[in-house]
């Protein structure tokens, strides 16, 4: 691969596309954006809202604490900070500029205004509409397959901005059906770290930083904390510590910013604290360090691109078995050792299920990051899983292409049955 070739530059722009910041779960932040936008688009704060929201959305936006609202949860809460203090320039971090009075606002808000939710189904897994009303105007904004994709705004019924949809097709994104394995590592080995320092060293910094703070405070169930309590400080524990502790905060209202992959923040954290932690342990150099964030980072992005943005499958399994992509990088490990370490983890936690964003998610996270060592740590000791076990083909490709097809297909009506069973509950 040279600098030329049409899939480093491709790679670079995946990357700036895919890590980028967010300041809460993703989902209910696209919520709080697009109710932001219809709040700009009506000019004035609506006096009624409506939303309807795709299955998955609903499952996702549940459980989990939206960022600056005094701890409220739920799609009401999260289109209601939108409305109250959201940005819609600042896209995913819409809210992070929020005074203690448009915190009491929001409580007044909530109490005092008719807002109705709708489970839809128009084809689409991710599907956000908020329509806003006040007086005789209203307004409506649209946001499809992934969480920043606007597209549709109306103002009064006169359509203001139209992007047809698709199926599950990101237009307007890089094509994702450029990655695979191999090339992956040929662009790790050979990239100039200018072309991706500015985006790996966001990530780094965001991610330290809210790592930092789960295992400091009170959050959730606390993981991180429980693990390192439990199983010592090697460095094991602390990758897998570190990347739950962040979840932990992320998902129980912590403020601070992460940066995502794959449209999660807890995938944005898999892919890199671990792979962080044991570069500090093996005081491995800057260089090194950066290629194996992006290899952790593409090859994450590479196994979500057949799964779908949301899915019954929990993204943190791919992100795992990333990281120990990464991890077998640092360690001095070359192309072999990296495809069986993620075959090797995707093998042990495929199938794990996502019910949602939650404190529960940071003990996902731990399982994931753990059978990425392990998936390593196995084939440093000659052993492996082979074709036919299970899910697992022959070539690194065709097990992320059954991957795609557990995730997408066959865990489809999986994710519906999770979307009643909550719902009812």
């Amino acid at each position: 691969m040279t600098k030329e070739d049409i899939k480093y530059q491709a790679y670079i722009q995946i990357l700036k596309e895919e890590l980028i910041p967010a300041m809460g779960c993703t989902e209910p932040i696209a919520l709080a954006y697009a109710a932001a936008k219809a709040r700009e688009v009506l000019g004035c704060i609506p006096e009624r809202v409506h939303i309807g929201a795709s299955g998955s959305i609903i499952k996702n936006v549940k459980s989990v604490i939206v960022p600056n609202t005094n701890h409220l949860k739920g799609i009401p809460a999260a289109a209601t900070a939108g409305i109250i203090a959201g940005d819609a320039s600042k896209e995913l971090e819409v809210i992070s500029d929020v005074t203690e009075a448009q915190t009491k606002e929001m409580a007044k808000y909530l109490e005092e205004t008719e807002i109705t939710v709708e489970h839809i189904d128009n084809g689409c897994i991710f599907d956000i509409i908020v329509e806003v009303f006040a007086g005789k105007d209203s307004a409506k904004v649209r946001i499809a397959n992934y969480h920043t994709n606007i597209v549709r705004i109306e103002k009064n019924g006169k359509i203001l901005h139209y992007v047809p949809v698709e199926g599950a097709s990101e237009e307007g994104l890089t094509d994702r059906t450029l990655l695979d394995v191999k090339s992956i590592w040929d662009f790790i080995n050979m990239a100039d770290i200018d072309d991706i320092r500015e985006v790996l060293s966001r990530q780094i910094e965001y991610n330290s930083a809210i790592a930092d703070e789960g295992l400091a405070g009170n959050y959730g169930a606390n993981i991180g904390t429980v693990l390192l309590n439990t199983y010592g400080n090697d460095v094991r524990t602390r990758a897998k510590a570190r990347a739950a502790a962040g979840s932990d905060a992320r998902m129980n209202g912590c403020e601070l910013p992460v940066v995502i992959n794959s449209g999660s923040g807890n995938q944005g954290m898999t892919c890199s604290l671990p792979v962080l932690e044991y570069a500090k342990e093996l005081h491995t150099n800057e260089d090194k360090t950066y290629r194996a964030l992006a290899l952790s980072n593409l090859i994450a992005i590479h196994q979500k691109t057949g799964i779908g943005r949301l899915s019954a499958y929990c993204g943190a399994v791919s992100a795992g078995a990333a990281a120990g992509a990464g991890i077998a990088y640092l360690c001095g490990g070359g192309y072999e050792e990296v495809i069986h370490t993620v075959v090797n983890a995707l093998a042990i936690v495929s199938g794990m299920v996502c019910d949602g964003a939650k404190a529960s998610c940071a003990a996902k996270i731990a399982a994931s990051v753990d059978a990425g060592i392990l998936g390593y740590n196995m084939y440093l000791q000659g052993q492996q899983f082979y074709a036919g076990d299970g899910i697992i083909t022959k070539g690194i490709e065709g097990t992320i292409d059954n991957v795609g097809r557990l995730g997408k297909d066959g865990m489809k009506e999986t994710n519906e049955e999770i979307i009643r069973i909550m719902i009812n509950d």
